[in-house]
């Protein structure tokens, strides 16, 4: 017996994946977390990882902001620390940085598929553009966005949404690709169907808000996006 149309919904065709950046394209971690440790002990602020792990996803202008609240400094503004990190990140992406495995095959499967690639990221611009420079990706995706735009950063999701506005489509077209709790949310309060890649040395129980989480983007085979573009929504 077919199920009454009332109770069956089939999702609308997905057209777009929007992805995040750090700990998505490259593993930047690391560079993060090495960038803050040496800029805030520069400051007296002695970080650990852990520490760092905590703001994972965050805007570094709001990861600043918060240490300063923490154990204030003197001499450098807030605005110069933040500037700081980002450009030693920069120096550590362009050093050493390599997209992670699965990110080539999954942009090509999804150019394939004719799906749109754009990318809403907690990073700013410039770092960004030295990312996709670095890795070879910049044809790869139609746009991107970066959460210095607006009022908050993930997991707040104007990142997200303002993103969903420059490519002319509603939430359910579009799935977010993320790797951080923060981010996670972040698409999902936009309403957006969300796919995790979490980081190995994060609890993956943290991402579990995600419609599917991953052990890597090379897990995302055609016979997965498949099923999940395909998935329907039972009322």
């Amino acid at each position: 017996m077919h199920a009454p149309a009332a109770l069956v919904e089939e999702r609308p065709r997905l057209e777009a994946v929007v992805f995040d950046m750090d700990g998505v394209l490259l593993d930047s971690e690391p560079f993060w977390q090495q960038a803050e440790i040496e800029v805030f002990g520069s400051l007296g602020r002695l970080l650990t990882v852990a520490d760092c792990r905590e703001t994972m996803g965050m805007r570094i202008d709001e990861v600043v902001e918060r240490r300063f609240a923490e154990q204030p400094w003197r001499g450098m503004s807030q605005e110069a620390v933040a500037d700081a990190v980002v450009s030693r990140v920069i120096e550590l992406v362009e050093e050493r940085g390599e997209p992670l495995p699965g990110v080539r095959e999954v942009l090509g499967l999804l150019e394939a598929a004719g799906v749109r690639r754009a990318l809403a990221s907690s990073s700013s611009s410039r770092l960004i553009e030295a990312v996709l420079a670095t890795l070879g990706l910049a044809s790869d995706f139609e746009l991107y966005h970066s959460a210095e735009e607006e009022v908050a950063g993930k997991p707040d999701p104007a990142v997200y949404r303002s993103c969903l506005g420059r490519l002319g489509l509603a939430p359910p077209a579009c799935v977010a690709v993320e790797d951080s709790p923060a981010g996670v949310a972040a698409a999902k309060a936009a309403g957006m169907r969300c796919i995790a890649v979490p980081d190995a040395r994060l609890d993956r129980r943290l991402v579990g808000a995600a419609d599917l989480v991953l052990s890597s983007l090379l897990a995302l085979d055609a016979d997965t996006w498949s099923h999940f573009a395909a998935s329907r929504l039972v009322a």
